[in-house]
Protein backbone atom coordinates (compact mmCIF):
# COMPACT_ATOMS: atom_id res chain seq x y z
CA UNK A 1 0.00 0.00 0.00
CA UNK A 2 1.64 3.24 -1.16
CA UNK A 3 2.26 6.07 1.30
CA UNK A 4 0.17 9.18 0.58
CA UNK A 5 1.22 12.56 2.00
CA UNK A 6 -1.48 15.06 3.04
CA UNK A 7 -0.51 18.74 3.19
CA UNK A 8 -2.52 21.05 5.48
CA UNK A 9 -1.42 24.70 5.95
CA UNK A 10 -2.85 26.26 9.11
CA UNK A 11 -3.64 29.95 9.70
CA UNK A 12 -6.34 31.06 12.15
CA UNK A 13 -8.83 28.25 11.45
CA UNK A 14 -9.21 26.92 14.99
CA UNK A 15 -12.98 26.69 14.55
CA UNK A 16 -12.60 24.14 11.75
CA UNK A 17 -9.23 22.38 12.02
CA UNK A 18 -10.42 19.57 14.33
CA UNK A 19 -13.20 18.61 11.91
CA UNK A 20 -10.84 18.86 8.96
CA UNK A 21 -8.24 16.65 10.60
CA UNK A 22 -10.86 14.12 11.72
CA UNK A 23 -12.04 13.84 8.11
CA UNK A 24 -8.45 12.96 7.16
CA UNK A 25 -7.84 10.56 10.06
CA UNK A 26 -11.12 8.76 9.34
CA UNK A 27 -10.17 7.89 5.78
CA UNK A 28 -10.67 4.26 4.76
CA UNK A 29 -7.18 4.41 3.24
CA UNK A 30 -4.82 4.31 6.21
CA UNK A 31 -1.23 4.62 4.96
CA UNK A 32 -1.08 8.39 5.30
CA UNK A 33 1.55 10.94 6.23
CA UNK A 34 -0.20 14.09 7.50
CA UNK A 35 1.84 17.30 7.36
CA UNK A 36 0.45 20.36 9.17
CA UNK A 37 2.27 23.63 8.53
CA UNK A 38 1.59 26.20 11.28
CA UNK A 39 1.79 29.54 9.47
CA UNK A 40 1.07 32.28 11.98
CA UNK A 41 3.30 34.74 13.85
CA UNK A 42 0.57 34.77 16.50
CA UNK A 43 1.34 31.65 18.57
CA UNK A 44 -1.99 31.62 20.46
CA UNK A 45 -3.22 28.54 18.58
CA UNK A 46 0.11 26.70 18.63
CA UNK A 47 -0.45 24.65 21.80
CA UNK A 48 -3.85 23.63 20.45
CA UNK A 49 -2.28 22.48 17.17
CA UNK A 50 0.55 20.70 19.00
CA UNK A 51 -2.02 18.81 21.04
CA UNK A 52 -3.86 17.79 17.85
CA UNK A 53 -0.62 16.75 16.16
CA UNK A 54 0.13 14.32 18.99
CA UNK A 55 -3.08 12.36 18.37
CA UNK A 56 -1.38 10.09 15.85
CA UNK A 57 2.22 9.18 15.07
CA UNK A 58 1.71 9.87 11.38
CA UNK A 59 1.00 13.58 11.97
CA UNK A 60 4.01 15.86 11.45
CA UNK A 61 3.98 19.50 12.53
CA UNK A 62 6.11 22.16 10.82
CA UNK A 63 6.19 25.61 12.44
CA UNK A 64 7.00 28.59 10.21
CA UNK A 65 9.11 31.29 11.86
CA UNK A 66 6.64 33.90 10.60
CA UNK A 67 3.41 34.15 8.63
CA UNK A 68 4.83 33.26 5.22
CA UNK A 69 1.59 32.56 3.36
CA UNK A 70 -0.26 29.52 2.11
CA UNK A 71 1.90 29.20 -1.03
CA UNK A 72 5.15 29.05 0.94
CA UNK A 73 3.60 26.56 3.36
CA UNK A 74 2.39 24.22 0.62
CA UNK A 75 5.78 24.38 -1.12
CA UNK A 76 7.46 23.49 2.17
CA UNK A 77 5.01 20.64 2.72
CA UNK A 78 5.75 19.30 -0.76
CA UNK A 79 9.48 19.45 -0.09
CA UNK A 80 9.15 17.53 3.18
CA UNK A 81 6.63 14.98 1.89
CA UNK A 82 7.73 11.36 1.49
CA UNK A 83 4.63 9.79 -0.08
CA UNK A 84 4.38 8.37 -3.58
CA UNK A 85 1.26 10.49 -3.91
CA UNK A 86 0.41 13.88 -2.41
CA UNK A 87 -3.02 15.32 -1.61
CA UNK A 88 -3.93 18.83 -0.47
CA UNK A 89 -6.63 20.02 1.91
CA UNK A 90 -7.25 23.47 3.38
CA UNK A 91 -7.75 23.62 7.13
CA UNK A 92 -11.47 24.41 6.91
CA UNK A 93 -12.52 21.90 4.24
CA UNK A 94 -13.70 18.30 4.73
CA UNK A 95 -13.23 14.95 3.02
CA UNK A 96 -15.70 12.09 2.79
CA UNK A 97 -14.22 8.98 4.36
CA UNK A 98 -13.47 7.16 1.09
CA UNK A 99 -12.00 10.15 -0.76
CA UNK A 100 -8.38 9.02 -0.72
CA UNK A 101 -9.19 5.36 -1.42
CA UNK A 102 -11.34 6.15 -4.47
CA UNK A 103 -8.89 8.67 -5.87
CA UNK A 104 -5.79 6.57 -5.26
CA UNK A 105 -7.25 3.58 -7.13
CA UNK A 106 -8.54 5.90 -9.88
CA UNK A 107 -5.02 7.20 -10.45
CA UNK A 108 -3.19 3.88 -10.08
CA UNK A 109 -5.54 2.05 -12.42
CA UNK A 110 -5.21 4.66 -15.16
CA UNK A 111 -1.61 5.73 -14.48
CA UNK A 112 -2.64 9.38 -14.02
CA UNK A 113 -0.21 11.97 -12.67
CA UNK A 114 -2.83 14.41 -11.38
CA UNK A 115 -6.55 14.24 -10.66
CA UNK A 116 -9.34 16.11 -8.89
CA UNK A 117 -12.95 15.39 -7.89
CA UNK A 118 -16.41 16.91 -7.67
CA UNK A 119 -17.01 18.91 -4.52
CA UNK A 120 -19.98 20.09 -2.52
CA UNK A 121 -19.98 23.71 -1.38
CA UNK A 122 -20.88 24.36 2.26
CA UNK A 123 -21.22 27.51 4.36
CA UNK A 124 -19.73 28.29 7.78
CA UNK A 125 -22.50 26.22 9.41
CA UNK A 126 -21.85 23.12 7.25
CA UNK A 127 -25.02 23.75 5.24
CA UNK A 128 -24.78 22.60 1.63
CA UNK A 129 -25.18 25.59 -0.72
CA UNK A 130 -23.88 24.25 -4.03
CA UNK A 131 -22.17 21.53 -6.04
CA UNK A 132 -19.27 21.68 -8.48
CA UNK A 133 -19.45 18.94 -11.11
CA UNK A 134 -16.23 18.58 -13.04
CA UNK A 135 -15.26 17.41 -16.54
CA UNK A 136 -13.61 14.05 -17.18
CA UNK A 137 -10.43 15.76 -18.28
CA UNK A 138 -8.92 19.22 -18.57
CA UNK A 139 -6.13 20.57 -20.75
CA UNK A 140 -4.61 24.04 -20.86
CA UNK A 141 -7.09 25.42 -23.39
CA UNK A 142 -10.11 24.34 -21.37
CA UNK A 143 -8.62 25.41 -18.04
CA UNK A 144 -7.48 28.89 -19.09
CA UNK A 145 -11.07 30.16 -19.25
CA UNK A 146 -12.05 29.14 -15.72
CA UNK A 147 -10.55 27.31 -12.75
CA UNK A 148 -13.05 24.63 -11.75
CA UNK A 149 -10.48 22.70 -9.71
CA UNK A 150 -10.95 22.68 -5.94
CA UNK A 151 -7.56 22.52 -4.28
CA UNK A 152 -8.81 20.24 -1.52
CA UNK A 153 -9.84 17.70 -4.18
CA UNK A 154 -6.43 17.43 -5.86
CA UNK A 155 -4.05 14.47 -5.71
CA UNK A 156 -0.75 14.27 -7.57
CA UNK A 157 1.79 11.58 -8.26
CA UNK A 158 5.01 12.55 -6.46
CA UNK A 159 6.84 12.14 -9.79
CA UNK A 160 5.71 15.66 -10.71
CA UNK A 161 6.03 17.38 -7.32
CA UNK A 162 9.39 18.94 -8.18
CA UNK A 163 7.68 20.72 -11.06
CA UNK A 164 5.15 22.29 -8.69
CA UNK A 165 5.75 25.64 -7.05
CA UNK A 166 2.91 27.71 -5.68
CA UNK A 167 3.53 31.43 -6.40
CA UNK A 168 3.31 34.05 -3.66
CA UNK A 169 -0.26 35.24 -4.25
CA UNK A 170 -2.99 35.78 -1.66
CA UNK A 171 -5.57 34.03 -3.87
CA UNK A 172 -5.41 32.09 -7.17
CA UNK A 173 -1.98 30.64 -6.30
CA UNK A 174 -3.21 27.12 -6.99
CA UNK A 175 -4.67 28.17 -10.37
CA UNK A 176 -1.17 29.06 -11.58
CA UNK A 177 0.04 25.57 -10.63
CA UNK A 178 -2.81 23.76 -12.41
CA UNK A 179 -2.31 25.89 -15.55
CA UNK A 180 1.41 25.11 -15.63
CA UNK A 181 0.82 21.40 -15.15
CA UNK A 182 -1.90 21.34 -17.83
CA UNK A 183 0.59 22.56 -20.44
CA UNK A 184 2.27 19.14 -20.29
CA UNK A 185 -0.22 16.79 -18.62
CA UNK A 186 -3.97 16.38 -18.75
CA UNK A 187 -5.78 16.78 -15.44
CA UNK A 188 -8.32 14.00 -14.94
CA UNK A 189 -11.60 14.27 -13.11
CA UNK A 190 -13.04 11.66 -10.77
CA UNK A 191 -16.72 12.48 -11.02
CA UNK A 192 -17.69 11.61 -7.46
CA UNK A 193 -18.70 14.05 -4.70
CA UNK A 194 -15.88 13.40 -2.25
CA UNK A 195 -15.07 16.81 -0.76
CA UNK A 196 -16.86 19.59 1.12
CA UNK A 197 -15.40 22.97 0.17
CA UNK A 198 -16.18 25.73 2.63
CA UNK A 199 -17.20 29.13 1.31
CA UNK A 200 -16.58 31.64 4.08
CA UNK A 201 -15.07 34.71 2.46
CA UNK A 202 -17.57 37.18 1.07
CA UNK A 203 -15.96 40.53 1.93
CA UNK A 204 -15.54 43.26 -0.67
CA UNK A 205 -11.79 43.44 0.06
CA UNK A 206 -11.39 39.69 -0.60
CA UNK A 207 -13.34 39.96 -3.88
CA UNK A 208 -11.11 42.84 -5.00
CA UNK A 209 -8.02 40.81 -4.06
CA UNK A 210 -9.24 37.89 -6.21
CA UNK A 211 -9.69 40.25 -9.17
CA UNK A 212 -6.16 41.65 -8.69
CA UNK A 213 -4.67 38.16 -8.42
CA UNK A 214 -6.59 36.95 -11.47
CA UNK A 215 -5.04 39.81 -13.45
CA UNK A 216 -1.59 38.76 -12.17
CA UNK A 217 -2.21 35.14 -13.16
CA UNK A 218 -2.97 36.08 -16.76
CA UNK A 219 -0.54 38.98 -17.21
CA UNK A 220 2.54 37.77 -15.29
CA UNK A 221 2.35 34.00 -15.17
CA UNK A 222 0.58 33.28 -18.48
CA UNK A 223 1.93 36.39 -20.28
CA UNK A 224 -1.38 37.45 -21.78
Amino acid sequence: MDLISIIIPYHKKRKYISSTLNSVLNQTYKNLEIIIIYDDTDRSDLNFIKKISKLKKNIKLIINKKNSGVAYSRNLGLKRSKGKFVAFIDSDDLWKKNKIEYQFHFMKKNNYLISHTNYEIIDTFNKKIGLMKIKKELDYQSLIHSCDIGLSTVMINAKIKKKIRFPNLITKEDYVVWLNISKKHKIYGLQKNLVFWRKNRNSVSYTIQKIKDAFTVYSKFQRF
